[in-house]
């Protein structure tokens, strides 16, 4: 068991009771932000973090940058948990070079963003929001919307969340084509899905979603020239990360028709504030479907993720090392050096 009072700081709402028990019981003592209304801890500065975190062992952090700076500052400060899968904002290098432990709470939100997935392609190729919209101004004529059954599916990224959707979108009974750089035939064959290139998944899906990691290789993976080989009739899903669509593009290509529509629950504008213009016109489409980076936030996902977040720290403070899967750095030095 870690050592009493060991100090964990949770930057996250929505933190239940049941794991901040559970981190009592390692002998945590566990501080929850207040942080005011409208703001995540992705908007705090450097100096705001390093007051709410003075003394912490543990950190449990949502979307706020993990700099070198900042963990300078933090010389107490172990491990950092992501209560989530993406990591971008995390200085890697950093981590290992200060010896402390960065981790994700990897199989903690495949289901919510997977169901979260299909709603958004139900709710474009039905045409909900459109139809509600008419019926509060008094036209409640009939839509003609499109199923999901038995159309063409691209999945760009097959990670935990794109192996979710796999399963629910059989289902379906629909056509299912992914780019996956790390092809695994023998998952292929068993799950009846076609591995293509970029360009042939753009051109033949009637629903296109990502599901990449954030990279300088793939920003802005889907942009003009993407689009553009897009069917016309075809609907464009990201609840994975803003940047890897170019939402300036987005926005000419809904406007042009050259696509149906697009679910968003993540934007360019989260992390740079340019484009928060963009992101306005984008809500404004009526054949846009959009959620405030919401998909893992399902009661039942934020559970998941906020007990994997905290056995992580848990594991590190009490000198073990968290499942492999969710270690993203690890600057402890080997045992016997």
């Amino acid at each position: 068991m870690s050592p009493p009072n060991h100090r964990v700081v949770v930057t996250q709402r929505f933190f239940d009771p049941q794991t901040i028990a559970f981190l009592q019981q390692h002998g945590c003592e566990v501080s929850i932000a207040d942080l005011p209304p409208g703001r995540a801890d992705g908007d705090l500065s450097q100096a705001e973090l390093e007051d709410l975190m003075a003394g912490a062992a543990g950190w449990i952090v949502g979307h706020a940058r993990v700099t070198r700076s900042l963990l300078a500052a933090l010389p107490n400060l172990r491990v950092i948990s992501r209560r989530g899968v993406g990591y971008e904002r995390v200085d890697i290098d950093a981590v290992r070079d200060l010896g402390r432990v960065a981790c994700i709470a990897a199989g903690g939100n495949d289901a919510s963003v997977a169901d979260h997935t299909i709603a958004m392609m139900l709710a474009l190729g039905r045409r909900f929001r459109e139809s509600q919209a008419n019926m509060l101004a008094g036209n409640w004529s009939i839509l003609m919307g499109s199923d999901l059954y038995q159309k063409t599916v691209g999945i760009i990224g097959l990670g935990r969340i794109g192996r979710s959707l796999v399963q629910r979108l059989r289902g379906f009974e629909a056509r299912i084509l992914v780019l996956d750089h790390a092809h695994d035939p023998e998952y292929a064959a068993a799950n009846a899905i076609t591995p293509v290139t970029l360009a042939e998944l753009l051109g033949q899906s009637d629903y296109v979603t990502v599901h990449a990691p954030l990279t300088p290789q793939t920003r802005f993976m889907i942009d003009a020239d993407a689009l553009a080989l897009m069917k016309p009739t075809a609907f464009l899903i990201n609840a994975a990360r803003g940047g890897l669509v170019d939402d300036r593009a987005l926005l000419d290509a809904l406007r042009a028709g050259t696509i149906a529509g697009a679910g968003l629950d993540t934007f360019v504008s989260e992390s740079d504030p340019e484009y928060r213009a963009v992101s306005d016109a984008l809500l404004a489409l009526p054949n846009v479907v959009a959620t405030p980076h919401a998909a893992a936030s399902s009661r039942e996902g934020l559970d998941r993720t906020n007990r994997v977040a905290a056995m992580c720290v848990v594991d590190v403070l009490e000198g073990r090392t968290p499942p492999a899967a969710c270690v993203i750095a690890d600057g402890r030095a080997p045992a016997g050096s």
